[in-house]
């Protein structure tokens, strides 16, 4: 049976409810057309005013529990918004696979705080990003996804400019901002956002996102820039880890570790990041080395140099953003010594640049 069928129209008045019952405890293909004709009149017809009567009740129980995919998918889209149906069979169509509990996840008025948060502990993620998305989300349930921190399901909630979210829970969305780069745009769009948090976060996003939060809260840019510098500073409470270079234990401990990572297709450019957000720069070295074909020392030569221009072509050309480069350098010359130096001009304000541009670029300087 596929969905094409479900495009029948209804019948003229819904069966009576023994017949449906009936129809749901038959397993036959005949059966279930039948009783999927039943239920879409019924569902359009609505029942009058007050609870539903018993019968009722267990036939959309049944097809909950029993029926294929296809008729509880049905169900649940007729229902989604149905103040009237049986608040357990909600439930149970809330916690189906995602296709079928979207709906009701979306828009149903029966599903209750304490309701989304079981879905939260014992459905998947797609579930839960259902719900950071639902209109008018409760403050319970905004602080419980919070407290979760799953990146999709926060960028989500972030979205989701009806939620019920606390100041607190924004101060928290800001901080978790630093590490989940999605949710700088539209926390920076949020209605509730406060001068204080947007400059907060103006620490640690992108040159357009800084315009962003200038011009809306029109704040001075230049008495923010060097904030970003210090609050890096300040997190990681003035600690300096030099590269190891002298450690060949260490050296060797990291080089397995990204090759092991390499060979399991883990590596990627967001592992530079998380390197350098765990103050492990030599981790970080090695990583790039491998993801870009340079040698080792070549990227060293990088860190150590004069200009931060070799180290933005070499992280460029493995695919970080030009406006995360900003921030990773900053807490690169706090566990570097201060280096790479801030000599020459900012070449990530310049634009984009191609993997292999950068890539040549980044041979061509090391070279020199």
């Amino acid at each position: 049976m596929t969905v094409a069928q479900f495009r029948s129209p209804p019948l003229a008045s819904p069966p009576a409810y023994p017949d449906l019952l009936a129809l749901a405890r038959n397993p036959s293909t005949d059966a279930r057309q039948r009783l999927l004709l039943g239920v879409v009149a019924l569902c359009d017809s609505r029942p009058p005013a007050g609870e539903l009567s018993p019968v009722l009740s267990e036939i959309f129980l049944t097809l909950a529990r029993q029926a294929e995919r296809d008729v509880r998918k049905v169900l649940s889209e007729r229902l989604a918004r149905a103040d009237w149906a049986p608040p357990a069979l909600i439930n149970v169509l809330a916690l189906d696979e995602i296709e079928i509990a979207r709906p009701v996840l979306a828009a149903s008025p029966l599903l209750q705080d304490d309701d989304l948060l079981r879905v939260l502990v014992e459905a998947t993620l797609e579930h839960q990003i259902e719900i950071a998305r639902r209109p008018h989300l409760g403050g319970r349930v905004a602080d419980a996804i919070i407290d979760r921190g799953e990146p999709a399901t926060l960028t989500a909630l972030a979205f989701n400019r009806t939620a019920e979210i606390s100041l607190d829970g924004l101060r928290r969305l800001v901080e978790q901002s630093r590490r989940i780069a999605a949710l700088r745009g539209p926390l920076t769009r949020h209605p509730r956002m406060t001068e204080q948090l947007a400059e907060q976060m103006y620490q640690w996003v992108g040159v357009a996102l800084r315009q962003s939060i200038c011009a809306r809260f029109q704040v001075d840019e230049r008495k923010l820039a060097p904030l970003i510098q210090q609050s890096v500073y300040d997190a990681r409470s003035g600690t300096i880890v030099p590269v190891p270079a002298n450690d060949p234990d260490r050296e060797e401990m990291e080089r397995r570790l990204v090759a092991k990572l390499q060979a399991a297709g883990q590596l990627r450019a967001g592992y530079l990041v998380r390197a350098i957000r765990e103050r492990r720069l030599g981790l970080f070295v090695h990583a790039l080395a491998t993801l870009g074909g340079f040698s080792v020392a070549q990227v060293r030569e990088a860190v150590a140099a004069r200009s931060p221009e070799a180290l933005f072509y070499a992280c460029a050309s493995v695919g970080v953003d030009r406006a995360v480069y900003p921030a990773l350098l900053a807490e690169i010359r706090l566990l570097n010594d201060g280096s790479p130096g801030d000599a020459g001009d900012p070449v990530w304000m310049r634009g984009a640049i191609s993997p292999a541009s950068a890539a040549r670029s980044f041979r061509a300087l090391v070279a020199g």
